[in-house]
């Protein structure tokens, strides 16, 4: 791998602010923030409660689009996508993984993960998400069986532990194959055996070419993490490598 695709840029964040107002005052969540994330990266985004850290994710992701200063995702300024363009780029391009999984409960554990096939256009712009929606439900099956879930298929989420229901979750978020994984608190929830084991599935996912961010508290995120960027009080306070964390690859 060339030092040139090392040093892809698939995340950038220039002089990012956002507030929420009120009758009384306005207040600020994000204050000129300016960041990269390259392709391949293993990024933990730490802060206490009220740091801006979700927010960040949010607006990343395209979950959030009033905001103040700019971001792009693989060089496409995310102010200049209309609502259609932002929704095929949130089902296809980004893969988002929750603190408390975000499954449907009267869905099996098999449609649940092929839910983003439900969502999607009728005409894809990558190749490679048109081949997987022409067989969304052998995608699917692969997929648990990546995360050590194949005899699971046919049962609903009430019948899963907590790691199971955010494996679950995190094929559902790869079914499309996004370069990017944005994933906020995926350990929260979870106890700390359990919380290891999804830390070091995505340590894989990594090294398989994912890019993966994570929003966290914890210090066993941080540490498993290859770059760390802390937020307070809206701003990034420290920008880091941790030579502890894992290395990853590039996936396009």
């Amino acid at each position: 791998m060339s030092e040139a695709q090392e040093q892809t840029r698939l995340i950038t964040v220039e002089k990012l602010s956002k507030k929420y107002s009120t009758a009384i005052h306005d207040e600020w969540a994000l204050k000129n923030v300016s960041l990269t994330i390259n392709s391949g990266e293993m990024v933990a985004i730490r802060g206490t409660s009220g740091s801006g850290k979700t927010t960040l994710l949010n607006v990343i992701g395209g979950l959030d689009h009033q905001f103040e200063g700019e971001v792009y995702i693989n060089g496409k300024m995310r102010s200049s996508l209309n609502e259609r363009a932002r929704s095929w780029a949130r089902n296809q391009e980004i893969g988002f993984v929750f603190q408390h999984f975000s499954l449907l409960d009267h869905l099996t554990v098999l449609d649940n993960i092929m839910l983003p096939a439900t969502l999607a256009p009728p005409v894809l712009e990558r190749v490679r998400a048109q081949k997987i929606l022409q067989a969304p439900e052998k995608r699917a099956l692969a997929l648990l069986d990546r995360v050590g879930l194949s005899e699971k298929s046919l049962v609903t989420p009430n019948e899963l532990s907590g790691g199971q229901k955010q494996r679950v979750a995190i094929a559902r978020a790869l079914f499309f194959e996004p370069p990017l994984l944005l994933c906020d608190e995926p350990t929260g929830s979870l106890d700390s055996k359990t919380g290891q084991q999804i830390i070091e599935l995505f340590q894989e996912l990594n090294a398989e070419g994912y890019t993966v961010v994570m929003i966290t508290h914890e210090d066993r995120v941080s540490l498993a993490a290859r770059r760390v960027i802390e937020l307070e009080d809206g701003q990034v306070i420290n920008d880091y490598v941790n030579d502890s964390g894992t290395k990853g690859g590039i996936r396009s």
